[in-house]
């Protein structure tokens, strides 16, 4: 083969690449000021920086910046505007926070936003500064801001380690990596004490306080020696993906794939945030796995696995769940199908009776048959203390007092029920008897109760049955050895009993799950129509998930459609509908249990196909979801998603075919058009022939003028009519936007059309003070020429046409009400189409008018409206989104 095969790019990673390049022209670009911590000089670079860009003509605020009253910070502030910050009282605090919603209405070319990883004011949107930072990318405003290194989320531990001071306050690493750019401010330790000393950085007190603290040297040396190589790593990283992109040939597969092996422990999140670190260095990939056993958790437990997993997930690694009794076994099993190089595991830290044989072993048994697959063990930072109690202590149990309880009665029971037949049985079948009872318990109790039930069973035996009877005293050595046999066969038979009931209901839980998430894909696979799709999606999450929800779609245009349908079982308030509204907007999840707006008692996720944003699915749940449960939550909204994309594929191809079809008869309605044309033709010749070949008097002469004249408008109103459609339909309208004042608009449209307005009752209704409008001129001349003009052909001569404008906050408005039939309520929705005209509508026109009205309002970013008005006659509306003129400007 020769080496343009090989070097030929791949399709769909180059699709994949254009689609990419596509999102991020449409998002805003990220830029961290990045430095080894405070005092650098990373806001004052970042003042600097938005200088020269504002020289270079572009739109700059400011929308939070800490200056710590430092004088040269202060200097560069002056000269931008400032978007004033919000205010919040909290406990009888006023504190100030970056107003997000301001920024985004003002919408600046870029914003300033100083210390990403702050932590909101509570109560705010969301709880933290980078995902307010995220909301405002999103609109495709650019933002600077400033990043210590102690805030990236995988770099807090360690930073922890060196300072001896926990960083709370993070930021993901993900956001750190998808940075446009990241600019390093550094400068060496002894210039940063020096500025200490000289108060650059804190007051006198405060800067002695520092540096006896967190600023010594020595951390300042390690701080600096870890931005350094952060950003050192990302510059590789970024080559290497350029050269990728560029298909630049290179030795891409580096062939490293790391899995963190996490649990239930607080140590776990160390070893993600270390696994996360390496990875990036080693520019592998990396994914975290929970390996399921029997044991059954505690709530805390519990809820520190939920946290394990949810900062996996916020450092961006991918999780795995899979479960199984043989820890090792599941863990290279997955180790193997995921092509994993090497496997993270934590050095094992609590030690017991049961934990040394259990856990030393996994360890060994990892290694022993790993294969090629290297496994590190990570230890902790943490000093390992009283380490006798840890060598003798007891395992932990999670069963309830209850459990053991019972384990107690049941064995004391068949005690008394044996003993009075003891001289008859003899003590050797007590221990059968004992022994089957444990065998009971372990079908209904943990490991706890049964250690307890084998125990009290093997001392009540030799107290109250093996000779001499009431004493813990054995005669005959194979008695002593029946003893020890009986305790060792009762606790295995029992622990073995209780891990194999364990297994099982595991193995049935994942049963239903697996048999729900098939139940719900075969009915998804048979319904047709969106709505169906929602109430099979709703009903089935009501059954298997016992959650109430809402399942709230776009309405076709990006938009979400709000109205609750009746297969909903939530009814959302306006708060509520707008919590939606930006799950669907940002696709990300918000609400209860989430990181945004989490006070609300519904949490929102979004429903994401492979190429359509399709809504939004909300539920009420009283507790986070565990990571198995996650895990299924998501295939479900899988399905229901892939589902409802299917519909609205669907939806689409039926609208391309009637698109189609419209097309057809666009062709067709244009041959007729010929109609219109010979009308005014035929009108303007006769009239003309008949005054060539006669003379007429003055009167009949005007007269023959004014068929001509009326005909020769009519064939222009066609013509600009059909010019104009032609300019929408080719997207060559570009308005010219200037300040123009509306009364002129008015005045000249009446005077154009005073013939055929002269037999109704004119009303214009435009307040005398309202101030210009920054509008085209020529377009909205057309839309209030054809608005009136049509209300003149359908209303009836000596009613009333009334024209109206005004300004409604930021809005322009213009309405033209009159008093004709109005429009059946069904038809509304098609009044702007292309070629509509109402059945049983007067002769003429071509059904254009309206449509123009529309495409030129489009233009201005505005929307236009009808409705039916209640006497009879219809109002229309136009809205066009303008700015209140500065008058003061506008005279200078």
């Amino acid at each position: 083969m020769n080496n343009y095969d090989n070097t030929r790019p791949d399709p769909d990673e180059l699709l994949a690449s254009i689609k990419l390049e596509e999102g991020q022209s449409k998002r805003g670009k990220l830029k961290i000021f990045f430095g080894m911590c405070a005092g650098v000089g990373k806001t004052f670079s970042m003042l600097e920086s938005a200088h020269i860009d504002k020289s270079n003509g572009k739109d700059i605020v400011i929308g939070y910046i800490e200056t710590h009253n430092r004088p040269d910070t202060n200097e560069l502030i002056k000269g931008f505007e400032i978007i004033p910050r919000k205010v919040v009282d909290y406990k009888g605090t006023r504190l100030e926070d970056a107003d997000t919603e301001a920024i985004i209405t003002r919408k600046p070319d870029i914003v300033l936003i100083d210390e990403l990883a702050h932590t909101n004011v509570p109560g705010s949107r969301h709880l933290k500064r980078y995902q307010d930072v995220l909301d405002i990318l999103d609109i495709g405003i650019d933002v600077y801001t400033t990043l210590n290194v102690q805030h990236l989320e995988s770099r807090s531990d360690t930073v922890s380690q060196i300072t001896g001071i926990v960083v709370r306050e993070t930021v993901p690493d993900e956001i750190f990596e998808k940075a446009d750019e990241i600019e390093l401010v550094d400068i060496t330790p002894d210039e940063l004490l020096q500025r200490f000393a000289d108060g650059k950085v804190y007051t006198p007190e405060r800067s002695a306080e520092a540096i006896r603290n967190f600023f010594k040297k020595g951390n300042i040396t390690a701080l600096r020696e870890m931005s350094l190589r952060i950003v050192a790593d990302r510059v590789n990283k970024q080559l290497q993906v350029y050269m990728q992109n560029n298909r630049i040939r290179g030795p891409w597969k580096s062939g490293l794939h790391l899995m963190a092996v996490i649990g239930p422990s607080p140590h776990s999140a160390k070893l993600l945030r270390w696994a996360k670190s390496l990875s990036y260095t080693m520019g592998a990939t990396l994914l975290s796995l929970y390996v399921e056993s029997t044991r059954k958790l505690s709530p805390s437990q519990q809820d520190q696995l939920n946290k394990n997993i949810n900062l996996a997930r916020h450092l961006g690694v991918e999780f795995i769940t899979t479960s199984g009794n043989d820890i090792v076994r599941s863990i290279l099993d997955i180790g193997q199908r995921e092509n994993i190089t090497h496997i993270l595991i934590g050095k094992p830290r609590r030690w017991n009776l049961l934990s040394y044989f259990r856990l030393g072993n996994f360890v060994n048994r990892l290694i022993k048959y790993s294969g090629n697959i290297d496994v590190y063990v990570v230890g902790s930072d943490q000093a390992e203390d009283n380490r006798t109690m840890k060598a003798f202590g007891l395992p932990s149990f999670t069963s309830n007092f209850s459990q053991y309880l019972l384990g107690a009665i049941m064995t004391i029971l068949t005690a008394a029920i044996f003993y009075p037949l003891k001289e008859y049985i003899g003590y050797q079948i007590v221990a059968f008897g004992l022994l089957f009872t444990v065998s009971i318990l372990a079908l209904f109790v943990g490991t706890g109760p049964i250690l307890l039930s084998a125990a009290l069973s093997a001392l009540v035996w030799d107290f109250f049955f093996i000779p001499p009877s009431f004493a813990f005293h054995v005669d005959k050595l194979e008695d002593i050895l029946m003893l020890i046999m009986y305790f060792i066969i009762a606790l295995i038979g029992g622990i073995m009993t209780s891990r194999v009931r364990k297994q099982v209901k595991l193995t049935r839980e994942r049963e239903l799950r697996t048999n729900a998430l098939y139940q719900l894909t075969r009915e998804l696979s048979m319904t047709s129509g969106i709505d169906e799709v929602i109430r099979t999606s709703v009903k089935y999450i009501n059954k298997y998930s016992r959650l109430d929800c809402s399942i709230i779609l776009q309405g076709g245009n990006n938009i979400l459609d709000k109205t609750i349908k009746p297969e909903n079982t939530l009814n959302l308030s306006d708060p509520e509908l707008s919590i939606a509204e930006w799950s669907f907007q940002h696709s990300r999840e918000a609400g209860r249990f989430t990181d945004t707006l989490p006070s609300t008692e519904y949490t929102f996720y979004p429903l994401i196909g492979n190429k359509l944003h399709l809504g939004v699915i909300v539920i009420k749940q009283k507790k986070p979801l565990t990571g198995d449960e996650e895990a299924f939550w998501d295939a479900y909204r899988t399905q229901i998603s892939n589902a409802l994309e299917r519909e609205f594929l669907n939806d689409i191809a039926r609208r391309a075919s009637i698109l189609d079809e419209s097309d057809k008869l666009y062709k067709s309605l244009f041959n007729s058009i010929s109609h219109e044309l010979r009308i005014p033709v035929a009108t303007i010749m006769g009239a003309s022939d008949t005054l060539l070949s006669s003379e007429f008097d003055k009167s009949s002469t005007r007269k023959l003028h004014v068929e001509i004249n009326k005909a020769s408008e009519r064939l222009n109103r066609l013509i600009d009519n059909l010019l104009n459609m032609s300019r929408l339909e080719s997207g060559r309208i570009t308005p010219k936007i200037d300040w123009h004042d509306v009364h002129d608009l008015a005045d000249k449209v009446i005077e154009v059309l005073k013939n055929e307005l002269e037999k109704f009752n004119l009303e214009v209704s435009i307040p005398d003070e309202m101030s210009p409008v920054k509008i085209d001129f020529g377009l909205m001349e057309h839309v209030l020429h054809n608005l009136v003009l049509n209300a003149t052909q359908y209303s009836k001569p000596g009613t009333t046409i009334r024209i109206k404008m005004y300004y409604d906050y930021q809005n322009f408005i213009m309405q033209v009400m009159d008093r004709g039939p109005g429009f059946p309520s069904d038809e509304l929705k098609n009044v702007f189409n292309k070629f509509y005209r109402l059945e049983g509508s007067v002769s003429g026109g071509t059904g254009l008018g309206l449509s123009i009205v529309k495409g030129f309002v489009q233009a201005h970013n505005g929307t236009v409206t009808i409705e039916n008005r209640k006497n009879g006659g219809s109002i229309i509306t136009v809205k066009i989104p303008t700015e209140i003129p500065d008058l003061n400007q506008m005279l200078s």
